[in-house]
């Protein structure tokens, strides 16, 4: 604001006053002579400093802030892989009644089965049975034993029986314990024998036609390395085994499979390995 004084003299502003909210300024003219000559009075509505105004603003978010910082979800920071522990347990004897046993070779041997329970991080999770197989230095393969219900419907007490089951692929990094569904593969008939990640033995056939097939299959590829029909089946009278166990050699990889009583056949293999083993992802079967 500029005010204009008279000739001979000058301009001066005096006291500053705050009044209902107005600030009112008194100005007047200074002569030569020092004589002060009033010479206006303006109100000038006063206006917050620029430091409150701020503050003011600063209170107004703080709820804001407050209540976004509520809605984000907290940072997760990484948990540390988990040390699985995988073990097995003392083998026991128990009771087993193949369908296929006749009354000559009814023994202990053909009518019992070893059977070992399999711990993750001191839980038991399966039952196992026979020599479990290492697949890589992190997998293995092992056989599951089942314990089935055998009770018919009108019978009052449970029957309880146990019977060899499928194979399993146990992670010992992430504990992880996977069920195998190789191929044609049958309880009651197949024998596996493991090289690498390949598994050879004796299959039946799925379809309506059956039949009895050697079989080789690789761990993590769906179609069979190897099928082709030996024979029959359903069979009357068979040998027990079906099958003799496969006799693997390394160079050149081939697998040999002959059916008890019959001629042995040769397939030779070629692949790599076919297993992908993922990381620890902690989600377990």
């Amino acid at each position: 604001m500029h005010q204009t004084c008279d000739k001979g003299t000058t301009a001066d502003t005096g006291d500053v006053h705050f009044h209902d909210g107005e600030d009112i300024i008194n100005s007047c003219c200074r002569t030569e002579s020092g004589i002060v000559r009033e010479t206006a009075s303006f109100r000038v509505r006063s206006r917050p400093a620029c430091g409150m105004v701020r503050g003011m603003r600063a209170m107004l978010l703080l709820p804001m802030v407050a209540y976004a910082l509520a809605q984000t979800p907290a940072v997760k920071l990484a948990k540390p892989a988990k040390v699985h522990t995988v073990t097995l347990g003392a083998v026991r004897k128990v009771p087993f009644t193949p369908a296929d046993v006749t009354p000559e070779d009814h023994n202990e041997e053909t009518t019992t089965l070893k059977v070992r329970p399999l711990f993750v991080d001191e839980r038991e999770r399966e039952w196992t049975m026979g020599e479990m197989h290492d697949v890589t230095d992190r997998s293995f393969a092992i056989r599951r034993v089942m314990r089935v219900n055998d009770a018919l419907p009108g019978d009052k007490a449970e029957h309880w029986t146990w019977e060899p089951g499928p194979w399993l692929l146990v992670d010992r990094v992430t504990g992880r314990i996977t069920a195998l569904r190789l191929p044609e593969f049958d309880a009651a008939v197949s024998n596996v024998v493991w090289y690498r990640d390949y598994a050879a033995y004796c299959g039946i056939g799925t379809t309506a036609k059956g039949g009895l097939y050697a079989m080789v299959a690789q761990l993590g590829v769906r179609r069979p390395v190897v099928q082709k029909l030996i024979g029959p089946w359903p069979q009357e009278k068979h040998s027990v085994p079906v099958c003799q166990p496969a006799e693997w050699e390394r160079t050149p990889m081939r697998v040999i499979l002959k059916p008890t009583g019959g001629d042995p056949l040769t397939f030779e293999v070629m692949g790599t390995v076919g297993l992908v083993e993922e990381g620890d992802d902690g989600v377990e079967r």
